[in-house]
């Protein structure tokens, strides 16, 4: 039995999180007994932690998603959201042009609702850690593909 991580209220993101990965205590069932790897077996009660579980976590800075999206859908028009997500050129591009006549304001809500567009220094929205997140799947060299076979 692993336990759940302790969330972190500020980030939302479990805690003492570094390089991406924490890890929460795993206590083994009772009467389990394993082998190190010297070979010296060690009988579990289920009261001791027989290992630590890694589990992945995101780097955030505080840019909340909720705020993103609040600003692109009200003052999109205005820019305010590429301002706040640190993009100023575009912020005063888009003051400037009130959202591009507005279909820019209506693509930049889009692509923030769907989390393409993130903060500018690359860190991810603080998002509910049981919230609505997404996660991108990517193929590249190192994904294993199955060849086809036809019969």
């Amino acid at each position: 039995m692993c336990d759940e991580p302790k969330i972190d209220n500020s980030t939302q993101e479990p805690m003492n999180c570094t390089n991406h990965t924490a890890y929460v205590q795993c206590l083994p069932a009772p009467n389990i007994t394993c082998k190190d790897h010297l070979g010296v077996e060690k009988v579990f009660t289920g009261h001791e932690v027989g290992f630590y579980k890694p589990i992945a976590c995101r780097n955030v800075n505080g840019y909340s998603y909720k705020v993103a999206v609040a600003l692109s859908l009200f003052l999109g028009w205005l820019g305010a959201d590429r301002f706040y997500l640190g993009y100023p050129a575009l912020g005063l591009l888009k003051f400037c042009t009130v959202g591009f006549c507005g279909i820019g304001s209506l693509i930049d809500f889009i692509l923030i609702s769907m989390q393409i567009v993130g903060p500018s220094d690359g860190s991810s929205y603080i998002i509910d850690y049981y919230g609505a997140r997404l996660t991108r799947l990517t193929i590249t060299n190192a994904t294993f593909r199955k060849m086809q076979t036809y019969p």
